[in-house]
Formats: C-alpha cells, structure tokens, sequence
C-alpha cells in the first residue's frame, strides 16, 4: 500500500510540472512587451514599460522566466496582479476560503443526502421508496443550479423578510470568526449546490449498487447466512463505492476552483467571482493561477481517489 501510495505521489508532481509548464507558456511566453505594458498601464512610457519588463523578469529567456515561475509557486506566490499591482497570491488567499466553506459544506450535505436515498432505491427496486428517490433525482437533475438558487432566494429570503421573518440574508460571506453568521450566510448556497449534486449521486450509487447485488459472491454471501444488512452494507455498498468516489474526487476538485454559478447568485467572493473579475480586465496572472490551482485540485483529488480504491478493492494495488 505504501508503495502504491509513494508511486501515485511521483506521478503527480509530474503531473503538477507539466501542467504549470503548458500554462506558463499559454499565458506568458512569447509577449513580454505587451504583458509588462499592461502591467505599467495604459499611460505607461517606454521607460514604464521597460521597468514593468524587468520587475517582472521577462527580460530574461523563457527557461528562466518559468523556473522562477515555478519557485515562486513552490513558495505559494503566483505573481502580480496587473490590475491592481497587488500579490495574486493574497487575492487567492482571500477568496479560496470562501470557496473551501461553501464545497465542503455542500458536500457533506450531498453525501448525506444523495448516498443514503440511492442505497434505499437499489434495496428496494420498483417501490414507492424507490420512486420517489427518482423523482426526486429526476427532479433536481433537470433545473441549472442557477434555477434552484434563485428559487431559494425567493421563497427563503424574499417572501419571508416581506413577512418579517430575517432568517436568511440575500448574500455575502462572513469569516469563521463569527461561526453562527458564517453558518447563516451559507446555508442557502449549500443546500442549492448540495440538492443538484444530490440528484447526481443518487442515481449513481443506486445503478452502481444494483450492479453490485446481482453479483455471484453476493449471493454466495447470502447462500451461508449472513444477515441481510452485513450482505448489503459490508459487501454491497463498499463494492459500489468505487464510481462514487471517482466522481467525488472530479466534483470536489473542480468546484473548489470556484463554483462560478453559486457565487454568482449569492454574491459569495471565492475564486469563481474572482476568475471571473480577473476575465473581463484581461488579469492575465490571476487567470493563469487559478488555472493551475484548478488543475492542481483536480489532479491532487484523483490521487487521493486511486489511494481510496486501493483500499476499497486491494486488487486495483496489483494493476
């Protein structure tokens, strides 16, 4: 196990190389003038720019350039914002808590939510428990996340504040440091990121655990008596796991790069705004960070999941 584990690490910090190489070459090879230009503003002399050019470092070739690129993300600096002459790095370390608050919180929440509806379907195929949980996924599956929280917004904030009932707020984000707003702010985001994902993991643990229970060594487990919940919890659920967690590490991975929509519509200050913002002014270093944090989350999350197969089935450790 820990060699697997040690091998899957090596592959990912090449991974991670190869990915900041393609993005600092995307964004910033090949024009130094316009991007120190930029920097120096669009009143900036030739002697601005020169200097922008230089503090920068792109007067140097693009080896260079990228290895101290690539230092000053190891040292978690990402470079300067050219809108505003500031560290993109603090920036980042501004938004991605917010971002971290409302993925982790929602996922919790779909987990606790979507597992256990499609796990009451599978075991009881074909009954009222089994329809409603379709419904329900049917249901959520069909409306945009913009939809539902647009919806929550009206009925949970508008409608109740005209009754004078204040038991959400429109929007925004408040720190950990006061955890009962922190909490109240972002209730509304987690339960409309959470029902759509919800939808999604129901219908896939319930196929996945269908499949699983028709299975020869599930009714060989049954064939020597094993109760009914040691069959579909010990063997059956842990068996159709695997896609689930394939599929949490890609949602996890993407969304903690800034789940755009949900903070658009509740006004919450994560990467997702803060990408967005950094899109319409042309912030090309703010864009390229995110890029690599995005990229990084998702490969980081599929490592973890290749670490969590191996546990669940000790037979992927031998492929």
């Amino acid at each position: 196990m820990l060699r697997f584990a040690l091998r899957r690490t090596l592959y990912l910090a090449i991974i991670l190389v190869v990915i900041t190489l393609v993005t600092y070459a995307i964004f910033f090879a090949g024009n130094a003038g316009s991007l120190a230009a930029r920097f120096a503003g669009r009143s900036a002399g030739p002697q601005a720019i020169r200097d922008a050019e230089i503090r920068l470092g792109l007067n140097h070739g693009f080896w260079y350039q990228y290895w101290h690129y690539l230092l000053g993300l190891l040292h978690g600096r990402f470079g300067l914002d050219f809108q505003n002459q500031a560290s993109v790095g603090s920036e980042i370390g501004r938004a991605f808590p917010v971002t971290a608050s409302l993925v982790l919180g929602a996922m919790v929440l779909w987990l606790a939510i979507g597992l256990p509806i499609g796990i009451m379907s599978a075991v009881r195929p074909g009954t009222l428990r089994d329809r409603a949980g379709t419904i329900f996924a049917l249901a959520f599956l069909s409306l945009p996340i913009f939809v539902v929280g647009v919806l929550f917004l009206l009925v949970l904030y508008y409608y109740l504040t005209r009754a004078g009932l204040h038991w959400f707020p429109a929007g925004g984000y408040v720190g950990l440091s006061r955890p009962e707003q922190w909490v109240v702010h972002l209730i509304l985001p987690w339960i409309s990121l959470a029902l759509v994902q919800a939808a999604v993991y129901t219908r896939l643990i319930r196929g996945s655990l269908l499949e699983v229970l028709g299975e020869d060594y599930i009714r060989t487990a049954r064939a020597k008596g094993l109760s009914r919940r040691a069959v579909i919890y010990k063997h059956g659920v842990r068996a159709a796991l695997t896609p689930v967690v394939t599929q949490l590490g890609i949602d996890v991975g993407t969304l903690l790069a800034g789940a755009v929509v949900t903070e658009k519509v509740f006004g919450l200050p994560g990467l997702g705004q803060l990408v967005l913002n950094a899109i319409y002014n042309g912030n090309l270093p703010v864009v390229a960070a995110v890029v690599v944090l995005a990229a990084s989350f998702i490969v980081v999350m599929n490592t973890l999941v290749d670490v969590v197969y191996a546990a669940l089935d000790p037979r992927v450790r031998l492929s």
